[in-house]
């Protein structure tokens, strides 16, 4: 390879590296040709470039990008498996997993996901996960079955209280109980007040005129 074409690989990949949240590295030693493009194939499908790459180049597209993850795992023929935004993490797990378990030649290493280094065994568990979206779907019944049962958390104490307070007033009106009938004379009982106001008044009133004929009997 020509030095020009040696520092665009190098230059490509290190963009790459910069920019790609999740990527997965693989070890290809022992793979045939025909069995790298059908892997190839495979995760294109879900969303992810498989490049194979030599370590020399790579290494230095890791110390470009400051990757010093994926300068842990340069040892021996390495190929990476990189998500574009829209691909399925777990899809691209299980491809590798598969084309391992299947070759028994490919070994999975290791890699970055969401931009969080992760061993081999975590990737064995990611690629156990159901599809990307049935695993949307559990997640958001997870988030909306404690809401439900939030909501009956709530209501059920209040259905009971309704229904506690509906059979008291049964009960009160089957026992004749008069103390809703007492309520309105406990109310009249402040307007009675006024009435010691308005009886002294005529009292004196009347008192004045039957003062003057004894006066007047006197007098004779």
């Amino acid at each position: 390879m020509k030095k020009e074409d040696k520092e665009r690989v190098v230059a490509e990949l290190t963009e790459r590296l910069r920019t790609t949240e999740t990527l997965l590295v693989a070890d290809y030693r022992g793979l045939t040709m025909p069995q790298i493009d059908d892997l190839r194939s495979k995760l294109v499908e879900h969303g992810a470039r498989f490049s194979v790459v030599k370590n020399t180049l790579t290494r230095r597209a890791a110390e470009a990008a400051g990757s010093s993850t994926l300068l842990a795992l340069l040892e021996g023929p390495t190929a990476i498996a990189f998500l574009e935004s829209d691909g399925d993490p777990v899809a691209v797990a299980k491809a590798l997993v598969d084309a391992a378990r299947e070759t028994r030649v490919l070994e999975v290493r290791g890699g970055v996901l969401e931009g969080r280094p992760i061993e081999a065994a975590e990737i064995e568990s990611l690629a156990k996960l159901p599809p990307l979206d049935v695993l949307r779907g559990q997640v958001l019944a997870a988030i909306i079955a404690p809401l439900t049962g939030i909501v009956a958390l709530f209501s059920a104490p209040l259905q009971d209280l309704y229904g506690l307070i509906d059979a008291r007033i049964e009960q009160l009106e089957a026992q004749g109980d008069t103390s809703a009938a007492e309520a309105p004379k406990a109310e009249e009982t402040p307007a009675e007040e006024p009435e010691p106001e308005a009886a002294p008044e005529p009292q004196a009133e009347a008192e004045t005129p039957t003062e003057n004929p004894e006066q007047a009997e006197e007098e004779q």
